[in-house]
């Protein structure tokens, strides 16, 4: 398949990546920091699955005037002229305070509600398998919204308001689980996206 073939998802499928309200290692909700190579790596990888919006999500005024430079630059700035696919890619990418925010975007934009769906690699309660997720997501109806957490997770308010939540990405027969959240992004969308 070619860098320029347009994969669809049906119905209008969203993500969000979570800086706040997320955990550290001892659990206790915290603020991360915005890193360059997830604005980039995850961009890329809505386009590829036909992600209708990616929204980066922070509180801190200072790293969404970062992330609107760096977007700027690859939307308008020299990088537009210089990566025309870098240039498609953000053209979807946003940067808002909170999900909140969000979800009422979409709602607004898609005329209806979303469907929540968070991500984890430690998440196991009421666990969706990729099966299930996908069997639902071609039925149709409103659209999804998948949220991925940075540092260890997203905080318990977050999962607890979810529609759904998925299972963790498992690789080989050891459990290791310990992916960058931009693999674990790409994971997750060519298994439910993916041809």
């Amino acid at each position: 398949m070619s860098r320029g073939t347009n994969v669809t998802a049906r119905p209008e499928c969203y993500l969000a990546l979570l800086h706040h309200p997320v955990l550290n290692k001892n659990r206790q909700v915290v603020t991360t920091a915005v890193t360059n190579l997830d604005i980039h790596d995850i961009a890329r990888a809505a386009r590829t699955y036909g992600i209708a919006r990616y929204y980066i999500v922070t509180p801190i005024p200072a790293q969404r005037s970062l992330v609107e430079t760096i977007v700027d630059h690859w939307r308008r700035g020299y990088g537009a002229e210089y990566n025309h696919s870098r240039r498609e890619a953000f053209a979807r990418v946003e940067v808002r305070e909170d999900l909140a925010r969000v979800r009422g975007e979409i709602e607004e934009r898609a005329g209806a509600t979303p469907r929540v769906v968070v991500t984890g690699a430690a998440l196991n309660k009421g666990l969706a398998s990729y099966g299930e997720l996908r069997k639902a997501l071609a039925e149709g109806g409103p659209p999804w919204l998948l949220v991925f957490g940075t540092g260890w997770g997203l905080a318990d308010s977050i999962v607890d308001q979810a529609d759904f939540s998925l299972a963790p990405v498992r690789g080989g027969p050891d459990g290791y689980n310990h992916l960058s959240v931009r693999s674990a992004v790409a994971v997750v969308l060519d298994r439910l996206f993916g041809c």
